[in-house]
């Protein structure tokens, strides 16, 4: 397989085997693997598949590398006139996965720990 767009944390991502992506934080520890089964779309040498809306037994297999923070952005109110003004500061949960493969096997009823 090429690629193929998969879906998590609400978000839709579009992975290669072999690539680290950032998601959003995953309940699963740093070291183990991982799977996703909510797979949009694959790509290959033979063509596009398109899921209504998923391809049933596509898997994305990824193993977790860490839990990290992202970048602290400002969230900043203000009410002009009013003498209201509120600063507060967020940093994102997120989970650094490495794609190891993209499988198009059988049909995957049961497990589901896309996210």
């Amino acid at each position: 397989m090429d690629y193929a767009v998969i879906r998590s944390g609400g978000k839709q991502y579009r992975v290669h085997p072999g690539e680290t992506i950032r998601l959003e934080k995953l309940s699963a520890e740093p070291g183990s693997a991982f799977v996703f089964t909510d797979v949009l779309l694959a790509s290959s040498d033979a063509g596009l598949k398109v899921g209504k809306p998923l391809l049933d037994g596509f898997r994305v297999t990824g193993e977790i590398v860490r839990h990290e923070q992202a970048k602290k952005i400002l969230v900043f109110k203000k009410k002009r006139r009013k003498n209201y003004r509120r600063r507060q500061g967020h940093r994102q949960q997120l989970t650094v996965v490495r794609v190891t493969g993209i499988e198009a096997g059988a049909s995957s009823h049961g497990e589901s720990h896309g996210a």
